[in-house]
């Protein structure tokens, strides 16, 4: 979940426009512009200075998410962010969005499954406003009963819109609940909507006192601002917080599949959806990279195989696509998804999708089609961060998943990448003893119903 209205999207992406960086050369190592610090009470600061405008975003991330919830109390992670808005002492239920955008900023939060973060993107000469706010609440949120019970109420219809009426958001919710046996990943990041029920306001004060202490947090500010000048700012407003415990973060790992696991959803949709998730390696294995670019050579762009394929040449679904998740803290799934045109059979564009992945096994990618997908990939990853926001949140999930510094490994791994490599980690993790298969069969909507319009798995939630 996140806070954004329309509106919010779009004040962050006048932002995003207005602070346009320099694009670095591709060979520019970003670790040689950054500064890190650890406070003694173990908050760690990243700092990236860009003078281009006078504005910055100022980025609290906490290393806490789905992945750190317990069984039977999931949904936590994105309860407590909603809370985060409710006040401490000095700053009233709402008053923290209100001082934000008085001094001309914009602000928000998001949840995943390995982090939780804040922002506030403002004039540089605002930055003090942002440090005094979330230096308080990270130590003085005052955590109400009734708050607690509007703001649960409130994820709890998130959930209903997002996900319980959404096809797609339910398939790819149960195929994961299937796939993942052990790890965290199994269940979604909004929670169970019979956990979210029984939530009490101990389990978020527990929640908080454990996750969001300074050793299990780190600030990434990005923008106009003198290095020493800042840093003395956040020694000051940050400094005194108690360094707390860190939490262990280590969580069960997934045994190896024994065999390809399917399941079926029936539910209230226009058109069936197939949605396969392969069990694949993270950023700490070099095969992920291999995983990027063979997801780029199927479904980026209409040059795309599964476009040239499935869309363009057998007609047989109205979008496919796939996914691979670079950056999460623990082995994750490779997916693959198409939505059928009205009139075809899911098992033809299952069929369909395997001879593509057939095809990755069987036969080398000529090198011209592999460095077109690699100028592809160095592109994207370039202009991702051609703002002080994404450039500064790069940073930030690169460093949730090992360290901020490997962000200078990306284009690198990928230029390295040779056709044999795709071949090999093809045949090797894109198998069907690996996967798990959901399908979606479509039920006729109940009576004063409206189905969603569109591809039901274009719904999907996918972090």
């Amino acid at each position: 979940m996140n806070r954004f209205t329309k509106s919010g999207w779009l004040v962050v992406l006048l932002f995003t426009l207005s602070t346009a960086l320099m694009l670095p050369a591709a060979d520019a190592a970003l670790r040689d512009q950054v500064f890190e610090t650890v406070l003694p009470n173990g908050l760690k600061v990243i700092l990236l200075e860009n003078h281009k405008a006078p504005l910055l975003t100022f980025q609290v991330w906490y290393r806490v998410g789905s992945r750190n919830e317990a069984w039977g109390k999931t949904g936590l992670s994105h309860v407590l962010e909603h809370m985060m808005f409710k006040g401490t002492e000095k700053v009233g239920p709402e008053e923290f969005s209100r001082i934000v955008q008085e001094n001309g900023g914009n602000l928000n939060a998001f949840t995943s499954r390995d982090y939780t973060a804040y922002f506030e993107n403002l004039s540089s000469d605002r930055v003090q406003v942002a440090i005094e706010l979330e230096a308080d609440r990270m130590q003085n949120l005052v955590l109400r009963e009734n708050d607690f019970h509007t703001e649960r109420m409130v994820v709890m219809e998130e959930r209903r819109l997002r996900t319980d009426d959404s096809p797609g958001a339910v398939l790819v919710e149960q195929l994961e609940a299937t796939a993942f046996q052990i790890q965290p990943y199994r269940w979604p990041i909004i929670g169970w909507m019979q956990d979210l029920e029984k939530l009490t306001l101990e389990d978020l004060k527990v929640y908080y006192q454990a996750y969001y202490p300074p050793v299990n947090a780190f600030l990434v500010v990005v923008g106009d601002f003198n290095r020493e000048d800042l840093l003395s700012k956040i020694e000051t407003a940050f400094g005194p917080i108690p360094k707390g415990v860190a939490p262990d973060q280590e969580r069960g790992r997934e045994s190896l599949q024994l065999g390809e696991r399917r399941i079926v959803v029936k539910k209230e949709a226009q058109l069936p959806s197939l949605v396969m998730g392969y069990h694949v390696p993270n950023l700490k294995e070099r095969d992920s990279y291999v995983l990027e670019v063979i997801a780029a050579l199927l479904s980026r762009g209409k040059t795309s195989r599964l476009y040239q394929s499935l869309v363009r040449g057998k007609q047989l679904v109205l979008s496919a696509d796939a996914d691979h998740s670079l950056l999460t803290r623990d082995p994750s799934l490779f997916y693959l998804w198409a939505d059928p045109l009205p009139g075809k059979e899911v098992a033809d564009v299952e069929k369909a999708l395997d001879q593509e992945v057939e095809r990755l096994q069987r036969e080398l990618i000529n090198e011209r089609e592999l460095e077109k997908v690699k100028n592809q990939l160095e592109s994207s990853f370039i202009f991702a961060q051609d703002s002080l926001f994404f450039q500064a949140m790069v940073l930030a999930r690169y460093e949730i998943v090992s360290t901020w510094r490997a962000v200078d490994d990306y284009i690198p791994s990928i230029r390295s990448v040779t056709p044999a490599d795709i071949q090999r980690v093809a045949s090797k993790v894109l198998i069907p003893d690996n996967r798990t298969v959901g399908i979606l069969v479509p039920l006729p909507p109940k009576e004063g119903k409206t189905l969603p319009s569109g591809p039901a798995i274009k719904e999907r939630v996918i972090q």
